[in-house]
């Protein structure tokens, strides 16, 4: 397989900084990130930001039908060119494409080595679509992927760690030096893979308002947990809010990290109906 920079060369490009491209070749990688995958013959699976295709050819090489969706019009070009079979290359923003209709199926995975700067959009995206997504392995920079697999009550038990986990499992499969890519980024990065649950980890009413109770938990870390909630006044009153925590049996003097996704859900759950 050539590398990215030969790849680059022979159409006369280079690496765009602004864009965060920074191109994985390494063949024993690539193929470790597609095996996570675990792809069957015609299965659906969704590439974000493919670039030169070398994970691409991996993905394609087990049978299953690759949707890429690529925003840089010059990797598009690449990819048209180079013609890796099995592949359908789909001019789309990866931090906003909705994953089953661009691939026609109602179920997919979903894999790419994600700009740092989309990391966060591109999450989020999994999470609202998560109906639709089964699993996805993501490249991304280690401190993000350690954060992710963080337990809570730890320094990088964050905002995404207690909302992803509600829904899915998460899992650093292993850690990527700098030098591996080209050009090689200033920091390491590590592969995370997100299994969906066959069921939440604990029920909610309504998912949206659980999303925002985290992000209102999150939103001052260094508050006590009843003073961040009462900074978003749609979940409720102080005193409603006091009351769901006394229900749920969560101390008004803790603060957010010390929660778990359960511990949220709790909360959700205790506000009761969701009025419209």
């Amino acid at each position: 397989m050539d590398t990215p920079r030969d790849i680059l060369q022979r159409h006369g490009l280079r690496a765009k900084h602004s864009w965060g491209q920074n191109f994985l070749g390494d063949p024993d990688i690539l193929e470790a990130i597609a095996d996570a995958l675990e792809l069957r013959e015609g299965e659906p699976v969704v590439e974000l930001g493919p670039g030169l295709g070398h994970l691409t050819r991996f993905l394609a090489a087990t049978g299953a039908r690759v949707t890429a969706v690529e925003k840089d019009r010059d990797m598009i070009a690449v990819l048209e060119k180079e013609a890796i079979s099995g592949v359908r290359v789909v001019d789309g923003n990866a931090a906003t494409v909705d994953f089953a209709k661009v691939s026609g199926a109602p179920e997919v995975k979903v894999a790419g080595n994600l700009p740092y700067h989309l990391t966060s959009s591109i999450l989020f995206q999994v999470l609202e679509q998560r109906d639709h997504v089964t699993r996805a392995v993501f490249t991304l920079q280690k401190e993000v992927v350690d954060r992710l697999a963080a337990e809570p009550g730890g320094r990088d038990y964050g905002l995404l760690t207690a909302i992803l986990g509600l829904y899915f499992s998460s899992e650093n499969l292993f850690d990527i030096d700098a030098h591996r890519f080209h050009p090689p980024p200033k920091v390491d990065s590590a592969v995370l893979r997100l299994i969906r649950r066959p069921a939440p980890l604990a029920p909610v009413v309504d998912g949206a308002r659980f999303i925002r109770l985290v992000k209102a938990g999150f939103a001052q870390r260094r508050k006590t947990l009843i003073n961040s909630l009462k900074s978003d006044k749609s979940l409720g009153s102080v005193e409603q809010l006091h009351q769901a925590l006394e229900t749920a049996g969560i101390e008004p003097m803790r603060r957010a990290e010390t929660l778990s996704s359960e511990e949220f859900a709790a909360i959700e759950r205790a506000l009761g109906p969701v009025t419209r």
